[in-house]
């Protein structure tokens, strides 16, 4: 995976510089390929990687895409709108078409995903590089890719919300999404956000958008991995318990997304974990889950859906 801020680089899995000659990129790809070959004792993953990181760089076209920013380099902020119905004051995030003939009706979408990870990366981004040194573009891949983990990590989460945004927001008119809600609770803090509540016939369910930047597995219902810090899933549960209660809604379960790249299967259901059905699905598979619901979670009836949307409505509020 090269399309995260969290990833090595195409240059980073050649092993040379950036702005090195076209001449010894060349020579470093063969000398991986030597390195790396499954049969001469490489390791057949790494192979692949060194394959993928040539066809982004190994051209004179590819590789000037690839340094004007290729994947998160080359995400500009969201688009948002001043769309009536919004939850609360916040300004709704607009997803965008696929093309100018695609008129097909959207979910309700509200507040900003990956917004509070944004400004919160801009604001510490700004810091890091000193205050009055002009910061022409913060996300350059060159610069991002010298930043403090902790910032490189901010980055990734936000791309992953908007990932996870511009899905969702493609289900159609009979669901409702709400991004960036404050959590609720005696403990919470103001660094406390679920990342998205989505409403449909098949459940009400709080999301998790991640990216930890390596593959992860799982122990006694919970996401472990070399990227992964505190408990992700124990931290969503509790999460949606408080606005469960605080909105006088029942939550049918508890998703978390994470790039394609980083799980073994596409969907992984972990069944009950204190109390909720929770689900660990890859980004592709999110739109087949959320529309056929978690396993042992029972579907929601019109009345249902209306009844738990006008709660929501009234209860949230955006991070």
């Amino acid at each position: 995976m090269f399309d995260s801020p969290l990833s090595a680089s195409a240059y980073d899995v050649l092993g040379v510089a950036p702005d090195v000659d076209d001449d010894a990129l060349r020579k470093a790809y063969r000398l991986r390929l030597r390195q790396t070959h499954p049969d001469t004792g490489g390791d057949a993953a790494t192979f692949v990687q060194v394959q993928r990181a040539w066809e982004l760089v190994g051209t004179a076209d590819a590789r000037a895409a690839y340094d004007r920013g290729h994947g998160f380099g080359s995400s500009a902020a969201p688009e948002w709108s001043d769309a009536a119905g919004s939850a609360s004051d916040a300004t709704s995030w607009r997803a965008p078409r696929a093309s100018s003939r695609d008129t097909r009706p959207r979910a309700r979408s509200h507040g900003h995903p990956g917004g509070w990870r944004r400004e919160r990366y801009l604001d510490l981004m700004r810091e890091w590089v000193g205050r009055g040194v002009p910061l022409e573009d913060p996300y350059d891949p060159a610069l991002v890719r010298t930043a403090p983990h902790h910032l490189r990590r901010l980055l990734a989460d936000a791309l992953a919300e908007e990932a996870t945004a511009r899905i969702v927001a493609d289900l159609g008119m009979g669901y409702t999404v709400w991004h960036d809600v404050m959590a609720e609770g005696r403990d919470a803090g103001p660094d406390d956000k679920i990342d998205h509540i989505v409403l449909g016939p098949s459940g009400l369910y709080g999301v998790l958008s991640e990216d930890f930047g390596g593959p992860v597995g799982f122990r006694r219902g919970e996401i472990v991995g070399d990227g992964v810090v505190d408990a992700p899933i124990a931290d969503l549960l509790a999460r949606v318990r408080g606005m469960g209660r605080a909105a006088g809604v029942r939550f049918r379960g508890a998703i978390v997304v994470l790039p394609d790249d980083d799980l073994d299967q596409a969907i992984t259901e972990l069944g009950k974990v204190r109390g909720v059905p929770v689900a660990v699905v890859a980004r592709s598979a999110l739109s087949t889950i959320l529309r056929r619901g978690l396993t042992g979670a029972r579907a929601m009836g019109g009345n249902e859906v209306f009844d738990a949307r006008t709660r929501l409505q009234q209860r949230v509020r955006f991070a």
